[in-house]
């Protein structure tokens, strides 16, 4: 992807990566760190993005289990389960969603 130039990363993915990316790929890489002293969850910038798009990924059933006999197989399904997310976000279905009915009396 020639057109990514920053890439935002775990903590646990500092050290040789952030060297690495900027030699060979050409990508600055920034870590995510928790703040001194966090004890509780806190919402880290950027860190949520990509929180927020794996469990919107999880809730395709083929990605709960890996039944993929080569990575390329994975990796397509995973683009398919991203083109179906992109297309509900651009054209949501009409009519009332199940989260909007009145509860029946």
């Amino acid at each position: 992807m020639p057109s990514i130039v920053c890439v935002w990363a775990d903590a646990g993915y500092a050290g040789k990566l952030v060297a690495f990316a900027r030699t060979f790929l050409r990508v600055t890489v920034q870590i995510v760190k928790k703040k001194d002293g966090q004890r509780t969850f806190e919402v880290l910038p950027r860190r949520w993005v990509v929180e927020r798009t794996l469990s919107w990924i999880s809730r395709c059933r083929r990605l709960g289990h890996d039944y993929e006999r080569l990575p390329a197989h994975a990796e397509t399904m995973v683009h398919w389960a991203m083109i179906g997310i992109m297309v509900r976000g651009l054209a949501p279905t009409s009519g009332p969603k199940p989260w909007h009915l009145s509860p029946a009396a």
